[in-house]
């Protein structure tokens, strides 16, 4: 599994040779790519956590161009539906629920504290034969993610470090505890100045407590698990 992070919580997940983005707002001010390079990259699958601007992204555009299916809640297909994406172009699931993609990859929805426009705020859980990874989306902490961990056996968490509008480093930590994950990469940080954080002080909250390894990622770099 290749997990390639663009900038502030958008990822490709490479699966054998099937590629998902993950919340793809390419034109965030740490992305290393433009949206014709998102789109030529080719992804099997949409995933999106919510529909705020900053994680809807492109993904309407990129669906239309790639013929990728936009995978969501119920509420969420049926956005961008009305935004011109065709209806059988969309999977729209719901939080406790899990769709197959096919290649052996699994996706359970997971609640996440936040807001949305329209339906609610989600993370993902990606099963794969390669390892399992958890996007938290837009998030708190909270107490479910030690049944999240206990049922998934997660090899990488991405966690929100941000703060402002989801956990910051000290919040994140207590994630990694709740999670038990093998390894931990933050996102969502430092995209704006409201959410600016070093990530080194997640690190090391995360080390003082936790055998979880953290990968502290720079727009383009890939991890490999």
């Amino acid at each position: 599994m290749q997990i390639k992070w663009f900038g502030h919580s958008f990822f490709m997940v490479e699966v054998g040779s099937t590629r998902i983005f993950i919340d793809p707002f390419v034109s965030n001010p740490l992305s290393p790519i433009s949206l014709e390079e998102a789109v030529g990259l080719k992804p099997k699958y949409i995933l999106v956590t919510h529909d705020h601007l900053d994680h809807l992204g492109e993904s309407v555009d990129i669906a239309k161009r790639t013929g990728a299916p936009i995978v969501g809640t119920f509420e969420l297909s049926l956005e961008v539906a009305e935004k011109g994406v065709p209806e059988a172009q969309t999977i729209g699931m719901n939080i406790g629920g899990t769709t197959k993609l096919g290649d052996g990859i699994e996706v359970y929805m997971t609640p996440a504290l936040h807001t949305a426009n329209r339906g609610a705020p989600t993370g993902f859980v990606i099963i794969t034969p390669e390892g399992n990874l958890y996007h938290a989306g837009d998030t708190g902490v909270f107490y479910d993610m030690e049944l999240i961990g206990r049922m998934f056996d997660i090899d990488v968490a991405l966690l929100p470090i941000g703060g402002f509008y989801t956990m910051g480093p000290r919040e994140a930590a207590w994630a990694v505890q709740l999670l038990k994950p093998r390894a931990v990469a933050p996102m969502h940080y430092n995209t704006f100045p409201v959410i600016r954080q070093d990530p080194e002080d997640f690190k090391a909250r995360v080390e003082a407590v936790s055998g979880a390894k953290v990968y502290v990622m720079k727009p383009g770099e890939v991890l490999r698990r």
